[in-house]
């Protein structure tokens, strides 16, 4: 495994000997104060370029940073109207660098901006500026991607949306489709509805002040105890009846977030909502499979 305290180093001397790069910008955790990292976390650089064509189209220079384990490249991307493009690469020593290549026009316009992109204000260490490109920049608050409290009728419209995905879980596990319904249950439900309201309860819990990570990143460390233990009993195995148990589970969790959230917004529960949905949910459940037909145009 590598020594994190080079890398920083490392990266301001390649750029400071590129004659191509202009300007090198660390963002992300790396570049926020008392930031918790370890030796997994990424390094997020922005490499201003007067040509990225030569960096994005041989990817020989990555190896500048170790042996290349594997490597994802953007797509070029119109920002602003400017092309940038990155490389997400992972190295074998455990090192991960994602590169953000943007041609200097760019980097100039957001600068240009009368207000710092989330982006930046997330936090940034600016480690060349060969020209002063980033003079102009506003020191960050470290506020950004902090989300805001949702209006009601954003409360209610995830929910409800959360209680409709809950439907096509139970409609493939009467089919004993898995795949799909693990799909909906642990992506779709979780991923998509339940750690957004999660989210929103640690918030409340901290100000709105707390920038959480990404996939429930983080999550097991701001819960409570005993609301992270009922979410972790939320995730099951394959076997068709643990994943019927899995799906009311999640819901009583969706359930106990969501009051404790309204009732910290002054927001309604929808409580109606949730018994016609458990009332459909159960009946599907117990719906004798022999007693459908099911052709194939009506699987969607």
């Amino acid at each position: 495994m590598i020594k994190h305290e080079n890398i920083l180093h490392q990266l301001r001397q390649w750029a400071v000997e590129e004659p191509m790069i202009r300007a090198a910008v660390v963002t992300s955790s790396r570049a926020i104060p008392h930031a918790h990292t370890d030796p997994f976390s990424d390094y997020d650089i922005i490499v201003a370029l007067t040509d990225i064509k030569p960096f994005y189209e041989d990817r020989a220079w990555l190896e500048t940073f170790g042996t290349v384990l594997a490597v994802y490249r953007d797509p070029l991307i119109n920002d602003r109207g400017f092309q940038r493009s990155a490389y997400v690469t992972q190295y074998e020593d455990s090192l991960k660098i994602d590169f953000s290549l943007w041609p200097v026009e760019l980097l100039r316009q957001i600068v240009s901006e009368p207000q710092l992109s989330p982006e930046f204000d997330a936090g940034y260490k600016v480690l060349v500026d060969k020209d002063h490109i980033t003079d102009g920049l506003q020191p960050p608050t470290y506020k950004g991607y902090i989300p805001k409290p949702p209006t009601e009728a954003e409360y209610q419209a995830l929910i409800e949306s959360f209680f409709l995905d809950t439907a096509y879980v139970a409609k493939f596990l009467w089919r004993d489709d898995l795949v799909a319904a693990k799909y909906i249950l642990d992506h779709s439900l979780k991923h998509q509805h339940l750690l957004i309201m999660l989210g929103w309860r640690i918030e409340i819990d901290h100000q709105w002040a707390l920038k959480l990570g990404p996939y429930g990143r983080g999550l097991k460390r701001w819960l409570p105890r005993e609301l992270w233990v009922q979410f972790e009993g939320t995730y099951t195995g394959a076997e068709l009846n643990s994943n019927w148990s899995a799906l009311f589970r999640t819901i009583d969790v969706m359930r106990r977030v969501a009051v404790e959230v309204g009732d910290r917004l002054g927001y309604r529960y929808p409580e109606p909502l949730e018994q016609r949905v458990l009332t459909y949910l159960r009946k599907v459940q117990e719906f004798p499979a022999h007693n459908l037909l099911v052709c194939d145009k009506d699987m969607a």
